[in-house]
């Protein structure tokens, strides 16, 4: 993880996102205007810098370091289920419907997660919500290591798998967004707040998957084994979160029940609906169809090592979309701010080729599609992060969070609805609409951010 943090400051000046102001045109402004008109909320929110303060030590600079190994061990309980779909099908005896309704369980828990935790952090503070978080995520993976023949409490295991991803995307994303910002981090850049997390998010659906996979091949017990690992390392994670520093003062937090708090106004916000709505779900969109669908239109070609192509598929997904995450900044520069329009362009060509694969049934050209779609994920999933960042006050910033990773997972059920859909329709002629309507978005957020 620590090979990873940006604390670049060359960024701030070019990166071409919306200015924070409500009234503004959803085109990003050049590079030389971006400098003076977009602020950044977690700096308005905790200080700017004082020319006069003596230099920052390098302990607090690294501040989000305590709640980054938390935050990545949510992620990897919200995906290490996946590699092992195979396993329940085969082993378990469950229907595909059946295995890719776990795989989209979670999201039932997440949405709630990200909803109503960003509302109760936004009350009570960052470190407690996100310690519950870990705790249910806990929970999660003591039901899937024990339920393997009870389906309900998988589905109930998976659940809460989703409220610990929901928690890390929504309070754990602001709170290392507010760490990344002066009084605790002076040199990071102003993107920072946005790549870190969504970094370390990325890295945990990676590592979760890889670690998951390679015991569930070689190692003992593998529908207990792996749940067992990801219970304890969370458990010493959450001692790095009792000892990290709370980004929100007690006396900025937001006053009243913590329900008025699922009101997100921004959500009216014309870049959220002009450019957000229409791309958000295919971040984990892509995702899934990469390494759910991909690995079960190819599994006859595979025979029992169907669980470590999936995993491989897995880990080159998310690892292309980690890679290419720290790029963003420069896509937004070298287009004008549209890195979101090439993230779905090369959203679109993966699910065509995804489709061409689904006819060929062929690993490697599936392969190919896992890359495709990965760095396309990586870059809409920071390029749409940006941009909520930027039209977000402190007090907003958890609660659109939430909301647009609400959107972006709901994106992660589409392998789910394909399969369920098998009976009428195959994968080719499935994943040929799935790239026509992804075009269509692609062409109403391109069209939107020229036209504002």
């Amino acid at each position: 993880m620590t090979a990873y943090p940006s604390t670049s400051t060359n960024d701030t000046a070019a990166e071409a996102v919306p200015t924070g102001d409500r009234n503004t045109d959803t085109e990003a402004a050049p590079a030389t205007d971006i400098e003076t008109t977009v602020p950044n909320p977690a700096r308005s929110h905790l200080g700017e810098v004082d020319p006069d303060r003596e230099p920052e030590r390098p302990r607090r600079a690294r501040a989000w370091l305590m709640v980054a190994p938390a935050m990545f061990l949510l992620a990897w309980g919200g995906n290490h289920f996946t590699p092992l779909v195979h396993m329940y099908e085969e082993d378990g005896g469950y229907a595909i419907w059946q295995a890719n309704l776990l795989l989209g369980m979670y999201v039932g828990g997440l949405i709630p997660g990200l909803l109503v935790a960003s509302a109760l952090s936004d009350r009570h503070g960052r470190k407690p919500v996100l310690i519950a978080g870990s705790l249910a995520a806990i929970a999660g993976s003591l039901g899937l290591g024990l339920g393997f023949d009870l389906f309900w409490l998988l589905c109930l295991g998976r659940v809460f798998a989703g409220i610990g991803v929901g928690v890390a995307m929504s309070v754990g994303t602001s709170w290392i967004k507010e760490l990344s910002a002066p009084p605790f981090d002076h040199q990071a850049g102003i993107t920072a707040g946005a790549r870190r997390p969504s970094l370390t998010l990325t890295l945990g659906f990676a590592m979760g998957a890889a670690v998951t996979g390679c015991l569930a091949q070689w190692g003992p017990v593998p529908e207990v084994v792996p749940y067992a690992v990801h219970g304890v390392l969370n458990l010493a994670a959450l001692v790095l979160v009792i000892f990290a520093p709370e980004s929100m003062p007690r006396d900025q937090r937001a006053a009243g029940h913590w329900w008025h708090g699922l009101r997100v106004p921004l959500v009216a916000h014309r870049t959220f609906l002009r450019l957000i709505v229409p791309a958000a779900p295919w971040v984990f969109g892509a995702a899934g169809v990469a390494y759910a669908v991909m690995p079960a239109i190819v599994q006859g070609e595979l025979g029992e090592w169907t669980t470590m192509y999936a995993t491989v598929l897995t880990v080159v997904t998310l690892g292309a979309g980690a890679l290419v995450q720290n790029i963003v900044p420069w896509i937004n520069r070298l287009t004008g701010g549209r890195a979101l329009v090439v993230g779905l362009g090369l959203m679109t060509v993966g699910m065509g080729l995804g489709a061409v694969a689904a006819l060929l049934t062929d690993p490697i050209l599936a392969f190919i599609v896992a890359i495709v779609l990965g760095v396309a994920y990586g870059i809409c999933v920071v390029s749409g992060l940006i941009l909520v960042q930027a039209i977000a006050s402190p007090q907003e910033l958890a609660g659109i969070t939430g909301v647009y990773y609400s959107l972006a997972y709901s994106g992660f059920l589409l392998p789910t609805v394909l399969a369920a859909l098998l009976p009428v329709l195959s994968y080719t002629v499935s994943l040929a609409a799935v790239a026509v309507i992804c075009l269509t978005c692609l062409t109403a957020v391109a069209l939107s951010t020229k036209h504002p």
